[in-house]
């Protein structure tokens, strides 16, 4: 090991309602432990596989790695209902083609973390699909997602995010009228491939299928709206409502960008047009637009939380690129094999609402303990 270097896994998240990852691509299993559950919830099994489901890749526009991602409480969950102590959860990977990495294991792929995992972990971490670094890791978010989604359904608090953009091809907005808005979310949220207007829908899907047949990828933008915060939940400066949930965007692979509200273009506007005015409606305080997407000091103000998500082109694509033999240290062109995605923004969208949820869940316990589930 190297003199003063300190190797630790930090696959873990969370104060209150705390979760920690295991497992690798090609692991026999993957897994998430969640720490600060409270005891007596009723979990529903079948909304978070119908949660797994809408992760899974289907049809041309995903890659033919199927896994049937049946996973197993092994601990924390008694007679129907969480026992308050640690919730553990397993998934079987019975789909792996191990072999198809073994002739490119020294190649670096472009853009993908196998130059960085070999600097940070001395050449010993596992090559095989990405492992720790994969995507396929976003499983058990899922899992601990769907049920912290679970909790905050309970709650009347909703999650719905649709594709807003992708390859220059942009879907329907959000509503403002709030009835209208939760039809939405939804509709979006009962969506495999999520979008307000369903031509944009199969013109994204022609764009996807078109850079499959090139041997490419087309990345995107997801747009996430949340319903029903009540105001005073964030916790200024360091655990305000964006950083909590920025921490936990940019931790999803892929994701490039997240920005609240109007995000970059209120820088185009002046104050006057920025600003959020305060009106009553129905002896509540509303503001009149919701430039800043529902947050005023880090805090939710009860106004719909708005956020864009930008989903990078999947790395792993067919076509030939320039790289490195991590060995040899000398110049090659890489060629991969296997089975990849031209697209994951569809199937990133659940894993975007599983990691808001699971940050404002948080947030919540941090505020009035975690009884409040």
């Amino acid at each position: 090991m190297r003199k003063g270097t300190c190797l630790s896994v930090k696959s873990i998240f969370g104060d209150s309602f705390q979760i920690c990852l295991f497992g690798e691509s090609h692991s026999a299993v993957i897994g998430v432990v969640i720490n600060g559950i409270a005891p007596g919830i009723e979990l529903d099994l079948d909304f978070i596989a119908k949660q797994l489901d809408k992760r899974k890749p289907k049809g041309r526009i995903s890659t033919s790695r199927v896994e049937a991602d049946e996973f197993k409480i092994v601990s924390g969950f008694f007679n129907g209902r969480t026992t308050g102590t640690p919730l553990c959860i397993m998934i079987e990977n019975n789909s792996q083609k191990s072999a198809d990495y073994e002739a490119t294991k020294s190649l670096l792929r472009p853009s993908h973390a196998d130059f960085t995992a070999n600097e940070k972990y001395l050449g010993s971490q596992d090559y095989r699909g990405g492992g720790h670094f994969s995507g396929r890791l976003t499983a058990p978010i899922v899992i601990a997602g769907a049920i912290a989604i679970q909790i905050l359904l309970s709650h009347n608090i909703s999650i719905g995010t649709h594709i807003k953009e992708l390859s220059g091809i942009v879907d329907g907005g959000l509503s403002s009228n709030a009835d209208l808005l939760q039809r939405q979310v939804d509709l979006l949220n009962d969506s495999y491939f999520p979008v307000i207007d369903k031509i944009a829908g199969e013109n994204m899907t022609i764009a996807i299928k078109n850079a499959a047949t090139e041997g490419d990828s087309v990345g995107g933008i997801l747009e996430t709206v949340i319903l029903n915060m009540p105001t005073g939940i964030g916790e200024p400066f360091f655990n305000s409502i964006e950083s909590k949930l920025s921490q936990l965007l940019f931790s999803v692979p892929a994701v490039k960008g997240v920005e609240f509200g109007l995000g970059f273009d209120i820088t185009k506007l002046k104050g006057s047009q920025a600003n959020d005015s305060f009106y009553m409606q129905n002896g509540e305080i509303k503001t009149k637009t919701n430039n800043n997407g529902g947050i005023n000091g880090g805090i939710s103000n009860s106004m719909p939380i708005l956020f864009k998500t930008a989903i990078k082109p999947t790395p792993s694509i067919y076509k030939e690129q320039e790289t490195v033999n991590i060995e040899s240290r000398q110049n090659e062109i890489l060629k991969i094999k296997g089975r990849h995605d031209p697209a994951i923004i569809h199937r990133a969208r659940v894993v975007v609402d599983s990691m808001v949820a699971i940050g404002l869940l948080d947030l919540f316990c941090e505020r009035y303990g975690y009884l409040w589930m």
